[in-house]
């Protein structure tokens, strides 16, 4: 993938990242760490993340939930860089999410999703470029506890808006999961493509392709070559091998391990154009945590 290309790709990456649909969907309370350690070099990514979501039912099949989730992300700089790096040493990130679900019939599902996000170094008080917007409404369509199908599936449709990206316009969604037997199953789609073998309903491995990364504001704008940053980025696209246990039917752990295929990490002026290059070396990324589920 050349830079041009990658450059148009990435704020859609960003944008995915965002929406991780099929988590917030399903998951009532995770906490998770993830890290991408530099070998090559003593740069550091570490994130840790807790989410809750409680539903709130109005009527038959009909839901409100309401949910936050928090994100600290610490960064490693390597000192050399032509800035002052404990600027960026912390960048916070948290979402207040409010949705609605409701059935429209017996196989479909509509909802709809606002989500107003702080994501910023937070080192003083909060300013309107800390604020940003996310979104979406998704029709759902969900046969997986359909007993009298062989092959039970899932299909989610949405349109989905992040104001992180830069574009001004809502984007299409699209997942769909297949469960192909007893001991595989299939999920095509953003931010998470996987293959999964069941050695039992406790035990599950894939192999998956996916998208991961941050955007957040620096209140201290930091200037390079006359040049002014205004905030940081990373998108990373990676493969790898995850590993799954169900403590219960609701209660799971979960394991990724796997390397990037390509990042872009970056500090960004005030119209989202590159000021500067952080280190894009590819690394191992590591994710794992704990997840209460539907």
């Amino acid at each position: 993938m050349n830079y041009t290309l990658f450059k148009i790709i990435a704020p859609l990456l960003f944008f995915f990242i965002a929406i991780d649909v099929q988590a917030q969907l399903t998951d009532l309370a995770r906490i998770e760490y993830s890290t991408i350690p530099k070998s090559q070099s003593d740069e550091r990514f570490e994130r840790f993340r807790a989410l809750i979501n409680v539903p709130l039912k109005t009527k038959e099949d009909c839901y409100l939930i309401l949910g936050a989730e928090y994100s600290r992300i610490a960064l490693t700089l390597d000192d050399r860089n032509p800035f002052e790096v404990s600027k960026l040493n912390t960048l916070q990130v948290i979402d207040f999410n409010l949705g609605y679900t409701f059935k429209v019939s017996d196989k479909w599902r509509l909802g709809a999703k606002i989500s107003p996000r702080i994501a910023s170094t937070l080192g003083r008080k909060l300013s309107n470029d800390d604020l940003f917007l996310n979104g979406g409404i998704y029709a759902i369509k969900d046969r997986t506890k359909d007993k009298s199908l062989n092959r039970p599936y899932r299909l989610v449709l949405g349109l989905t808006y992040n104001s992180t990206t830069g574009i001004p316009l809502p984007l299409p969604f699209i997942s769909y999961y297949r469960r192909v037997n007893k001991n595989w199953s299939y999920n095509l789609g953003i931010p998470k493509t996987n293959v999964k073998y069941f050695f039992n309903e406790h035990s599950i491995i894939q192999s998956f392709v996916g998208i991961d990364g941050y955007f957040a504001n620096i209140q201290d704008s930091i200037v390079i070559e006359n040049r002014q940053a205004e905030s940081v980025s990373l998108s990373v696209v990676l493969a790898g091998l995850g590993y799954e246990y169900y403590f219960t039917k609701h209660l799971v752990y979960y394991g990724y391990v796997g390397h990037t295929l390509r990042m872009n990490n970056m500090l960004r002026d005030s119209n989202r154009n590159e000021v500067y290059k952080l280190d894009n070396v590819n690394a191992f990324y590591i994710r794992t945590g704990i997840k209460f589920k539907i």
